[in-house]
């Protein structure tokens, strides 16, 4: 992969016809894949680019190396907290990328961390659906480390994914993890042994999703992301609310019945 590009995007087959997983590397491994605002905007691009591809049906993301992402470029950082509407603005970019993945983009994502994982690359991993780690990974925030505080989600998301306490040590100690304690917390579904079996599990989890109506893995995906952050009865209402108009209006609804009634595989159309 070329070092001049900061994300790299591949589309790997599946193994349901027309259909793939798409890959996102973050491709500066010697900075070990920092989140600056080249990045920012070069993975919000790549976000944009397959979210909009029909036969893409999952996306992960991946490090180059042998880190995830060791989070911002601290010597950029110097100059850019010296500009005060540059640093909003970068602020504002760096949240509107990981909102984005979160709520926006129609697809599941997931994070593969691979190696080291700090700062922004634990708050992409925060946006992300699924997170599969390696066994050798090493997760942790360590903004404290440098006198920072954390400005891309994490106080927010953190909370809200892994048991409070766990979270609190974690962001005062400063301290880096194995995937075990993390899977324990609730933020890694998966553990593996490297990057070969990350790709496999990721493409594994593609598959499994192709074969769904794209239009409700839509539907679910948007709905619980965003019925997290409301309260319960407003919560309830979204869900009735998009059930009863994908139910009732969609294709892939009354194919997935009449297959099974006709005992025949559905042939969903995402509409």
């Amino acid at each position: 992969m070329s070092t001049h590009q900061p994300v790299v995007v591949e589309r790997l087959p599946l193994g349901i016809p027309d259909t793939a997983l798409g890959l996102v590397t973050l491709n500066r491994p010697a900075q070990k894949n920092p989140i600056d605002w080249e990045t920012i905007r070069a993975l919000q691009s790549a976000m944009n680019e397959l979210a909009t591809d029909f036969t893409v049906r999952a996306i992960a993301v991946i490090g180059a190396g042998d880190a995830f992402s060791a989070g911002g470029d601290l010597k950029k950082y110097i100059e850019l907290q010296r500009n005060a509407k540059d640093f909003q603005s970068f602020l504002d970019d760096l949240h509107a990328l990981f909102n984005s993945i979160q709520f926006d983009i129609a697809k599941p994502v997931v994070a593969l961390i691979n190696g080291v994982t700090a700062a922004g690359g634990l708050e992409l991993a925060l946006a992300c659906d699924v997170v599969y780690a390696a066994a050798d990974a090493r997760i942790g925030d360590g903004h404290l480390n440098f006198g920072q505080m954390g400005g891309g989600g994490v106080l927010t998301r953190l909370p809200r994914k892994v048991f409070q306490n766990f979270g609190r040590e974690v962001m005062f100690t400063g301290a880096f993890l194995p995937p075990e304690p993390w899977m324990q917390a609730g933020l890694v579904n998966r553990i593996l042994p490297g990057r070969g079996e990350l790709i496999a599990a990721a493409v594994s989890f593609a598959e499994a999703v192709a074969v769904k109506s794209p239009l409700s893995v839509a539907n679910m995906k948007k709905t619980m992301n965003r019925n997290r952050e409301v309260p319960f009865h407003e919560a309830i209402a979204s869900e009735i609310a998009v059930t009863h108009e994908y139910c009732l209006t969609s294709h892939d609804a009354p194919e997935g019945l009449n297959a099974f009634t006709e005992k025949r595989r559905p042939r969903f159309v995402g509409r």
